[in-house]
């Protein structure tokens, strides 16, 4: 953690007023938050693997991938209100508020399934020629969909208007998370290069690739849209933070082990990084957009590594399960029934 600098009282007034008048970040040190964690549904989904989270910040939603489906939990009245089924291997699930309709990436057989965000029904399914499709976003300036490929390397560029696929994205490795700017940037880690690629939405190429040294294994990845920055979760126990207009790193954040994904929230101007390693969660400060500082270590449990954030209730949602050893017919761990849950991380002062 960074020293304070001794200053006078009336400087950081001054400093504290400037900055609220023109929306950046308060340059004083933000006091240690307090969280509580508690714990919902558990067995939910069922006995099969997880992945990713999303959350409808407009319905109280919460998209849960469990390895053949997709139930929706109400985070309001804490109740499962529907299951999008047809989605075999998904991994992780795209909401397009605009459009009114939700995507599901299936990495058993390479298809995008399409729903309706209302009502949950299925709308149509959609085969694509990327192989084992992961991380998935919706890009709004373009009103494309992008399923990022893990098997063949590349990214499947779909019109959610029309469900034709309309390009393919060939990448320099193995992608992983990805996020856009609002303005037809998007921005993708390449987690065996240890890179970051910036994708122009609206000609479908890459235009810039940026080393992420010292990073190594880039997983999660959010990003703070006002001031150009990406937040990079690394499996080295460092978030790397990039200027997103220059690639250049800002700073390194230690998190905990096992980060898998990281979420920003406007609101609080917090960083958060999900470390299934250890059962944490990180929480760092953006103080300013050059500086940035540890506040608190949440205890969650192990192997909660996927996150989504509820930007209004500034509440984190992760899952987890637990899992015994078995000797034969050579080590290894299965998943104890029953034991998948829901966690909810929220501000104590909400």
């Amino acid at each position: 953690m960074r020293t304070p600098i001794r200053v006078s009282f009336a400087l950081i007034t001054a400093v504290a007023s400037i900055a609220a008048c023109i929306g950046a970040p308060s340059l004083v040190r933000a006091a240690t938050p307090q969280y509580a964690t508690r714990t919902f549904a558990t067995g939910y989904g069922g006995d099969g693997s997880w992945d990713y989270l999303a959350f409808d910040d407009v319905r109280h939603r919460l998209f849960v991938s469990r390895g053949s489906h997709v139930p929706v939990f109400d985070t309001k009245d804490a109740k499962t209100v529907g299951d999008i089924t047809e989605t075999p291997g998904v991994h992780g699930i795209a909401i397009a508020q605009d459009l009114g309709l939700g995507f599901t990436s299936n990495g058993r057989d390479n298809s995008v399934t399409v729903f309706d965000l209302a009502t949950l029904k299925t709308k149509t399914k959609i085969a694509i020629p990327g192989q084992i499709p992961d991380a998935i976003m919706y890009e709004p300036t373009t009103k494309h969909v992008l399923t990022f490929n893990g098997r063949s390397n590349d990214a499947t560029v779909i019109d959610a208007r029309t469900d034709a696929v309309v390009a393919t994205i060939a990448l320099p490795g193995r992608p992983e998370f990805a996020v856009h700017d609002g303005n037809g940037t998007i921005y993708n880690n390449i987690e065996d290069k240890n890179e970051i690629v910036a994708i122009d939405a609206k000609t479908n190429a890459i235009t810039k690739t940026w080393p992420l040294a010292p990073c190594d294994g880039p997983s999660g990845l959010a990003i703070d849209v006002v001031h150009h920055r990406l937040f990079v979760g690394c499996s080295n126990k460092l978030m790397t933070v990039v200027d997103a207009q220059t690639g250049a790193i800002v700073t390194t954040v230690p998190i905990g082990d096992g980060s898998d994904a990281i979420a920003f929230d406007a609101g609080t101007q917090r960083v958060f990084s999900s470390n299934g390693g250890d059962g944490t969660v990180t929480v760092a400060h953006e103080d300013a957009p050059a500086s940035y500082a540890v506040l608190a270590t949440i205890a969650t449990r192990p192997l909660a590594r996927t996150m989504a954030l509820d930007p209004t209730t500034h509440a984190l949602w992760l899952d987890t399960a637990l899992f015994q050893n078995v000797p034969d017919p050579k080590p290894h761990r299965v998943m104890i029934d029953g034991s998948f849950t829901l966690l909810e991380v929220f501000p104590k002062d909400r």
